[in-house]
């Protein structure tokens, strides 16, 4: 949560809303963004999941203990989802690719243009047309 909220004020100039779900209680949040330094620094919802439905609804929960892997889900504007992070309970999220997607989804919607592997903001997009395929 720590390093997403370090990104969150480039998150909202993406227009982009964000929310953070765990099975702990709204009163371990409470505590946690209290006593932690770097939970404190959340500004966005942190939002309880104690009967386990978002969880399991997005295929996220650990049936045998109970609690969420450490999942990164991107919706569309539509409520679509477009891409789905799951990394080990030991392996922190990659926020700045989450930016990237994010950028790259926004870009696609403005141009009409697929994105490359590695690309960044203000490299060229990807024409989508068969008759490339293989030539770029």
């Amino acid at each position: 949560m720590a390093a997403v909220a370090a990104i969150y004020e480039q998150l909202k100039l993406l227009n982009t809303e964000v929310l953070a779900i765990s099975t702990d209680s709204i009163y371990s949040h409470k505590v946690f963004t209290e006593v932690s330094p770097s939970a404190s620094q959340v500004m966005f919802p942190l939002l309880s999941d104690r009967t386990h439905h978002i969880s399991k609804s997005y295929r996220v929960l650990n049936e045998k203990t109970g609690a969420p892997l450490r999942a990164t889900i991107i919706m569309n504007p539509e409520g679509m989802i477009v891409t789905k992070f799951v990394n080990p309970l030991e392996i922190g999220r990659n926020v700045y690719e989450i930016l990237r997607i994010i950028e790259g989804m926004q870009y696609n919607r403005r141009t009409g243009k697929g994105v490359p592997a590695n690309w960044v903001p203000g490299q060229p997009g990807i024409i989508k047309d068969p008759k490339n395929i293989g030539k770029i």
